[in-house]
């Protein structure tokens, strides 16, 4: 599953970003333009403040609220990361091993 894309009309400027983990079990994020893959080990999220991986394990999106940018997770939660648009060579390597 993947493509899942929120309201065009977001922009960073207009949308919070918070992220907000609970007992390292459950993480509520906001501002979420688009959920780009997602598997039970790792979601890749593109996110009004850049794209934001979150790796672990049992991972399962409970929650998807297209119109407001909300995305919720469960499951155990090893890494959060962002993907800084700075950092590009870094950002090809990832999308390299993501998409082959």
């Amino acid at each position: 599953m993947n493509g899942y894309q929120t309201n065009s009309q977001n922009t960073a400027a207009s949308v919070e970003h918070d992220v907000v983990m609970r007992g390292r079990r459950l993480l509520e994020i906001t501002g979420v333009k688009q959920v780009e893959s997602f598997d039970s080990e790792e979601f890749l999220l593109e996110t009004v403040m850049g794209f934001l991986t979150i790796r672990g394990q049992n991972l399962q999106m409970k929650n998807l609220d297209v119109e407001k940018g909300v995305v919720s997770i469960k499951g155990k939660v090893f890494e959060m990361m962002y993907i800084d648009e700075h950092h590009s060579e870094k950002a090809k390597g990832f999308f390299s091993k993501l998409f082959k």
